[in-house]
């Protein structure tokens, strides 16, 4: 991680240098200056585990250095800033919810990555999968599939015949129920074997081993498309309006909302006062929404799809409709936030809206081309 080839002495006179000539970047009560050049210095050098490394970039995040200064100073990309700050958050919530010392020991000195894909998940079920993956001697994408099929068990309504509340019984359930939704034997029998490497009680072991001389087929309910959607032409790009959070207020704070200006990729608009908005073409879905919000989303936040591009995308969820339907994505309240999920069946949770629509923003080539009329293509 080192980017400097100057002695140690050197380099804590430049970390402390660079901190005092950093006035637009205000450092918190909590944090002083020697501080703040004791954690770069730390982070540049690579001491301490990674859970450490991910203690003190939060701390310099919240002192006011964003992820590319703390790049420049010590190697540590931004991406993986963010992965072992929130991993750290993981472990330090594992450790809380009871884990063994194994898992503790296990982890202390590798596996972000690993512990960083289950986020997802409630403390409790966070041990569990901590557990499995140690004990399987996970991979990332291992830990990742492992960490959605948990979360997709816990949603169900009940729990299904001969399978247990356990990790291990929630990952082999998902690949119990892939493989006999499969006509190719050899397809069959690895999905089969995955679900005999994670299961964990006889019951469930007896069921998955069922499939070896039941080749009866379930075919599986295939999730639905996601509603993409992307603006093409100009006259589909209306005049952007205020819009009103709520009817909570009074007469005077209404009358208060003033035309905003438009910036950003899906054309968000800012007032001095609080609030932002987004014009959204008269399609039929939009007008047929009862009370319809939009929220910006990366790709990583949907479900995967290979409709969808590496780009930013406008969620449209109707607050207005929270109906189970099969052939829908719905918001919920996820612990850390918010989610989107595809239901098979109606969960036992509350939905917060339907997903109406996901809107792709319109592809410019050139924007400044858009503002000249005067250049032309050779």
């Amino acid at each position: 991680m080192t980017r400097h080839d100057k002695s140690d002495t050197l380099v804590n006179d430049h970390l402390s240098n660079l901190v005092q000539l950093m006035p637009e970047q205000p450092q918190s009560a909590s944090l002083s200056q020697q501080q703040a050049s004791e954690l770069l210095q730390t982070l540049r050098q690579k001491e301490g585990n990674w859970v450490e490394w991910g203690k003190s970039c939060q701390q310099l995040q919240k002192a006011g250095y964003d992820n590319q200064t703390i790049f420049e100073e010590t190697g540590l990309q931004p991406v993986h800033q963010n992965q072992v700050i929130v991993a750290a958050q993981v472990y330090e919530s594992i450790i809380q919810a009871g884990a063994s010392e194994e898992v503790k020991t296990y982890f202390a000195q590798k596996g972000s990555d690993i512990i960083y894909e289950f986020r997802i998940l409630p403390p409790n079920k966070r041990v569990e999968a901590a557990t499995l993956a140690m004990d399987k001697q996970l991979a990332q994408a291992d830990a990742h599939e492992i960490a959605k099929a948990i979360k997709d068990f816990s949603e169900l309504n009940s729990l299904p015949e001969r399978f247990t509340d356990c990790a291990g019984d929630a990952v082999a359930y998902k690949y119990w129920k892939l493989a006999r939704g499969k006509k190719d034997l050899q397809a069959r029998s690895r999905l089969i074997a995955q679900g005999l490497r994670y299961v964990a009680s006889e019951t469930a072991r007896e069921k998955i081993e069922n499939l070896l001389s039941d080749f009866t087929v379930v075919p599986e309910t295939p999730a639905p498309t996601l509603p993409l959607y992307r603006l093409e032409q100009e006259d589909e790009l209306p005049r952007i309006l205020p819009v009103v959070p709520s009817l909570d207020i009074s007469a005077s704070q209404f009358q208060s909302y003033s035309q905003p200006q438009q910036q950003g990729t899906f054309r968000f608009n800012k007032l001095s006062g609080e609030g932002e908005w987004v014009a959204l073409p008269g399609w039929q879905t939009i007008w047929a929404a009862a009370d319809p919000v939009a929220i910006p989303c990366q790709r990583e936040q949907l479900p995967k799809s290979e409709s969808l591009a590496n780009e930013p995308v406008l969620v449209v969820v109707d607050r207005g409709d929270r109906q189970w339907y099969l052939h829908s994505y719905f918001l919920i309240e996820q612990e850390n936030g918010l989610g989107i999920q595809w239901f098979e069946q109606a969960p036992n949770q509350p939905l917060l809206g339907r997903v109406v629509l996901i809107l792709r923003p319109k592809r410019v080539v050139d924007e400044g081309a858009i503002a000249q009329s005067w250049q032309y293509e050779e």
